[in-house]
């Protein structure tokens, strides 16, 4: 998903998309730690998803206190 589609989400649609994402890199590395994985590059895939979720989320943040503080 690209950055660009993540910042038309609401915020409830990015929070669900990091649960979802946290969730699925969770399952992931568990199955790296017990089996082998058929994709090694889905848990870099899914790591870098979260961290633009969170940076989008956090750059919605400083804008809210922005707006706020004017």
């Amino acid at each position: 998903m690209r950055a660009a589609e993540l910042r038309e989400m609401s915020d409830e649609q990015l929070g669900l998309t990091l649960k979802e994402t946290a969730d699925n890199y969770f399952r992931l590395r568990i199955q790296a730690q017990t089996e082998r994985l058929d994709a090694p590059s889905e848990l870099r895939r899914h790591r870098r998803l979260i961290a633009r979720v969170k940076t989008i989320q956090r750059q919605r943040e400083m804008e809210q206190a922005k707006q706020d503080a004017s």
